[in-house]
């Protein structure tokens, strides 16, 4: 099976826009031959993460948790300390992450995510 690559500008755009129509790509709804029950080989490429369009307030308020399991593991990061230590790329791929469905094909559609400042 042949890949699929798909380029994403993500310059101006919303984090959630660019989320979703990456999403739809890895899934191959994009492609003409979309089968779900089959992994579609697309590769999805998106470039100018960094300036990507966001409210000020929405940079200082958002935040991402994670949680260990134990008491006391829950931990908060805002937007902009997550872009700064992972890079402007790491919220469009949590986002994105978050929208594919959670089945045995979301780690490989997710190495097919290539992310570029």
């Amino acid at each position: 099976m042949k890949a699929t690559d798909y380029t994403i500008d993500a310059a101006g755009k919303s984090l959630g826009r660019i989320a979703s129509e990456a999403a739809k790509a890895l899934m191959g709804k994009t492609t003409p031959d979309y089968t779900p029950h089959i992994f579609s080989n697309v590769h999805v490429k998106i470039v100018n993460a960094a300036k990507l369009s966001m409210r000020d307030k929405k940079r200082t308020a958002k935040t991402y948790q994670t949680y260990s399991g134990y008491p006391g593991g829950r931990k908060l990061e805002g937007f902009s300390n997550l872009s700064k230590r992972r890079g402007a790329g790491e919220p469009i791929r949590r986002a994105v992450r978050r929208m594919l469905p959670r089945n045995s094909f979301l780690k490989p559609r997710l190495k097919n995510l290539e992310i570029t400042d």
